[in-house]
């Protein structure tokens, strides 16, 4: 009798995933999402054009912030058409190549921003900490050097993934939990060993997320150091106010993300739908908010922008 063949029993697809139970008002629940996807589109792109065209903001700070916002950016644009082929077509299906090629890009952009935080909390510790050198530490060069490692760490990190994926077979039903690909998730629709995609996924978190986070930390217990030991009140405040858009941010990127890992790899039965909130959060808010928080908070890009609109 002739072996049976393998690759029949292997998907061609996945299939992604809207809100369960709410497939006949996906039209509905796609405005509100769409509202997200062109003010976090239209916010970082605006952010972008006002640094661009105002030679006073061509300043460490707010190059730091040009480089967020092209990332926020790329992560926009990678997820946007899987999203909305499910609430507009209906569209569920996504080969393995194309979810392989999301998710590096998901990862790489995610990597990359959590590189460009670590970079701008750096900023602000010089510029607290050690303002007369400020100018002479963060010059241009250095600073296009910082960000050409944050590109090259998050590429090279997560390069590796879709190579690692594409060497499994995939014979469970591959329905995945959201509207885009996501390695802690694609791996378990593997139906053969995954130990090395665990393993290797482990260690991109500790040395690119875990890493950032605790030197981001690290630089503000020195800032607050630096801040606590300076005598007059408004200096404190002042000092202190520079940070506090900085801080929103990392909490906006690292809060769903924690959260979304923690989910993944310790809480076995968690009910879907808070795996669904998260990874929406995890891709949609940081983004969406950053343009935001640095408008209303910052007010250099403030001034600019009520500029522009009273002209």
């Amino acid at each position: 009798m002739p072996a049976v063949n393998d690759t029949k029993f292997q998907p061609a697809v996945f299939l992604l995933t809207g809100i369960p139970g709410l497939e006949d008002v996906h039209v509905w629940i796609s405005i509100p999402f769409c509202l997200m996807y062109v003010i976090s589109i239209l916010g970082n792109s605006f952010i972008l054009f006002i640094i661009k065209t105002d030679p006073s903001l061509h300043e460490p700070m707010y190059i730091f912030l040009s480089m967020l916002a092209v990332t926020d950016l790329g992560l926009s644009l990678s997820t946007l058409p899987t999203a909305l082929g499910i609430y507009w077509f209906h569209s569920r299906e996504i080969s393995h190549d194309a979810c392989f090629a999301q998710l590096f890009f998901i990862h790489s952009l995610m990597s990359i921003e959590s590189s460009v935080l670590l970079c701008m909390a750096f900023d602000r510790f010089v510029a607290i900490c050690n303002p007369l050198r400020y100018a002479s530490i963060l010059t241009p060069p250095r600073i296009a050097k910082m960000g050409l490692v944050s590109v090259l760490r998050g590429v090279v990190l997560n390069f590796p993934l879709p190579i690692i994926l594409k060497q499994h077979r995939y014979c469970k039903e591959s329905i995945l939990s959201h509207s885009f690909c996501l390695h802690q998730e694609v791996m378990t629709m593997a139906c053969s060993d995954i130990k090395v995609n665990i393993i290797y996924g482990f260690f991109i978190t500790v040395s690119s997320w875990v890493l950032d986070l605790l030197l981001i930390l690290l630089s503000y217990v020195m800032i607050l150091k630096s801040v606590l030991s300076t005598a007059c009140h408004m200096k404190r405040l002042k000092a202190l106010n520079t940070c506090v858009s900085h801080v929103c941010v990392v909490l906006l990127f690292y809060t769903p993300d924690v959260s979304l890992a923690v989910i993944y790899r310790f809480v076995k039965n968690a009910p879907p739908i808070f795996q669904i909130v998260l990874g929406n959060v995890y891709m949609l808010v940081p983004p969406l908010m950053n343009p935001i928080v640095y408008s209303v908070k910052t007010q250099a890009i403030r001034v600019r922008i009520i500029r522009v609109f009273v002209k």
